[in-house]
């Protein structure tokens, strides 16, 4: 197991924000949209981070998405779940793009996309949480990610997927362990009956922004460019 796994972890999570309006939330304790139904952003103590955490520290680390572990929601190390979340690559392509551009490959990390990063967020502080069962709509890629990661990990999952989904999805989706059903409509249609079964107390609704983690993962992108890019 990777160090960063097994280390204790400083957590510098402050509070939750309504990204409306401000409205504070307590950290640590379930949430889904604020009370004027926007996504909370987590928030951090900025300044504690910047006294122990340096650019030597992160550059002595492994290359993968948890050594930003200070940036990070997560507060006990055992609730990890990992599948080898690397530092994306950055590929030149001079013929195609130019001098100048350069493609991050999302492709590289598990499950084959950029939603690996989010779903293994929102997964690892499910676990936190407490949470045992999961639903959410997807097109494909990101329920993927949400089954491989939940099920490493014991966290029921079901999936409404809109009946257009490709069956190579489908398939997947099924592999990785969870629940998946075809809705004879569009991911709004799928997103309903997530936010139903929610009310019912059927599960935790794992809807892209009706969690305030997915983001969290995601915005490791654009950490690992600044290293990348030198600063």
């Amino acid at each position: 197991m990777n160090e960063n796994l097994t280390a204790t972890r400083a957590n510098f999570v402050t509070h939750l924000e309504c990204s409306l309006t401000g409205e504070r939330y307590e950290a640590g304790q379930l949430h889904n949209l604020s009370r004027a139904g926007r996504p909370l952003l987590v928030r951090y103590d900025l300044d504690a981070v910047g006294a122990a955490l340096t650019r030597d520290d992160v550059d002595s680390r492994a290359t993968d998405m948890w050594r930003w572990r200070e940036l990070l929601p997560v507060q006990h190390a055992h609730n990890i779940v990992s599948l080898g979340e690397i530092e994306t690559p950055l590929i030149p392509i001079p013929r195609s793009g130019g001098a100048n551009v350069l493609v991050k490959d999302e492709g590289r990390l598990p499950t084959g996309s950029f939603k690996a990063r989010g779903l293994v967020m929102a997964v690892v502080m499910a676990r936190e949480l407490g949470i045992t069962r999961i639903a959410m709509p997807t097109n494909g890629n990101a329920g993927a990610a949400l089954a491989a990661y939940a099920s490493r990990c014991g966290i029921e999952t079901i999936i409404f997927a809109p009946e257009e989904t490709p069956e190579i999805n489908i398939r997947e989706i099924a592999a990785q362990g969870a629940r998946v059903y075809r809705v004879n409509g569009q991911i709004d249609e799928c997103g309903a009956l997530v936010g139903r079964g929610a009310a019912e107390g059927r599960w935790f609704d794992f809807s892209t922004l009706k969690e305030p983690y997915r983001i969290e993962g995601k915005k490791t992108m654009g950490l690992e460019l600044a290293a990348q890019l030198g600063w």
